[in-house]
């Protein structure tokens, strides 16, 4: 997307731009300036000029005829050629462990648009981050930090690599979606007196940082970050590299902290993303309503949550619940209470309150009085319900031998 820089000029109308005249066009001109300078001046008018400026292009960080194939040190005891690296080993080589990287990523020049700004959902340049990327704007990835609306799924990390269900025994390689990482682990620091200054000037690079905590005397440093590819891009990009000093950083991912009070701080910071997340998905409005900083929608809620009862308010979880047991109006929407609900007659109409005569059913012909008894006799022997009253059993009798089936015992 384009830059846009809008500019304000102001012209008015009554300046007019004339040719230079000199001898006596000028005194003959000079009444008629100071006649019009008596006139009205008209408003100014504003004249704003849209400026696009074009976002630059991502430049290749190493000269594409130099850059060569390498095939992946050996972490391992055999070559896995679907997945193209080592299988067997948890650990990687102490030698390729103490090489040092063959580039850096710099932000501020080799950051820019590619061919992947166009597709939704695309990932970051694994090469970008380590500072090895020959493509420039042709490649298929992103050249830029990751930010806060880059989400991506739990599976993958933000270039697109798959996840697994635990670390390695290293705490090295992608990580593990069963548990939201955002801390890496820096070792092999060099060990000064402005070592914390050092740390936090090199890691602020990546992202926004939430945290970090040097242990001076060891030369580890432990980097939290507020989002968690900030953190994945962190990790990949000062892999092997070097702060001020010659060292070689060792970065790995921190395990989980057992302090009780960082773990209700990562509890707190899922929930603040999550309440985020929503804020994001519902309008403006309604969560404005609900965080009480509409004044007009906390003037209302006050008068609808009192129903009635001077000095009362009701509570969040009764005044926005829904359902046909609410007691806010509103959530009954679209829900009917038993006792609201309209009765029903045995034949499916309506009750209004109104008594309901019954239809009238049709009146056959009387029957010919040829028998012995009348038609007015049947139709009140049809109409009575006689009970046939039942003759009662008459009760067992009690004993000791009650139970016994034969007279012989």
């Amino acid at each position: 997307m384009a830059d846009v820089e809008v500019r304000e000029e102001t012209q008015t109308s009554s300046e007019v731009h004339l040719p230079p005249v000199t001898g006596s066009e000028a005194d003959n001109m000079a009444l008629t300036t100071t006649s019009t300078s008596t006139e009205v001046e008209q408003p100014k008018k504003k004249i704003k000029k849209i400026i696009r400026k074009k976002r630059r292009p991502a430049r290749p960080q190493i000269d594409p005829a130099t850059s060569k194939y390498e095939p992946p040190a050996q972490t391992g005891t055999t070559f896995n050629i679907w997945y193209n690296k080592w299988s067997g080993g948890d650990r990687e080589d102490k030698y390729a462990s103490q090489t040092a990287a063959r580039g850096r990523c710099n932000i501020a020049l080799d950051s820019g648009y590619t061919r992947a700004d166009n597709v939704p959902g695309s990932y970051f340049c694994l090469l970008f981050a380590r500072g090895v990327c020959p493509r420039g704007q042709d490649c298929q990835y992103l050249h830029r930090l990751p930010g806060i609306h880059d989400i991506f799924s739990p599976n993958v990390d933000c270039f697109g690599r798959d996840k697994f269900s635990d670390y390695r025994d290293d705490m090295g390689g992608v990580g593990s979606f069963m548990r939201i990482n955002r801390t890496i682990y820096v070792g092999r620091i060099h060990v000064s007196d402005d070592i914390e200054e050092v740390v936090a000037r090199h890691f602020a690079e990546w992202g926004q940082v939430e945290r970090i905590r040097v242990l001076n005397q060891r030369g580890v440093a432990f980097i939290t970050y507020t989002n968690v590819a900030n953190a994945e891009f962190a990790k990949e990009a000062m892999a092997h590299q070097s702060l001020d000093h010659d060292e070689i950083l060792n970065v790995r991912w921190a395990t989980a902290d057992p302090n009780p009070l960082s773990q209700k701080r990562e509890a707190r910071h899922i929930e603040e993303q999550a309440a985020e997340a929503i804020r994001r998905a519902l309008p403006a409005e309604f969560v404005a309503e609900i965080e009480g900083k509409d004044p007009e929608a906390r003037k209302r809620r006050k008068l609808e949550s009192s129903y009635g009862l001077e000095g009362y308010e009701a509570p969040d979880e009764v005044h926005f619940a829904r359902g046909p047991n609410a007691v806010n109006p509103r959530g009954r929407e679209g829900y009917e209470i038993s006792y609201e609900e309209r009765l029903m007659l045995e034949n499916g109409t309506a009750y209004d309150g109104e008594q309901v005569q019954e239809p009238e059913q049709e009146q056959q012909p009387p029957a010919p009085e040829n028998g012995i008894i009348s038609s007015s006799t049947l139709a009140a022997l049809n109409a009575a319900k006689v009970a046939a009253v039942s003759k009662p059993k008459p009760a067992a009798p009690a004993g000791p031998l009650v139970a016994y089936d034969s007279d012989s015992d």
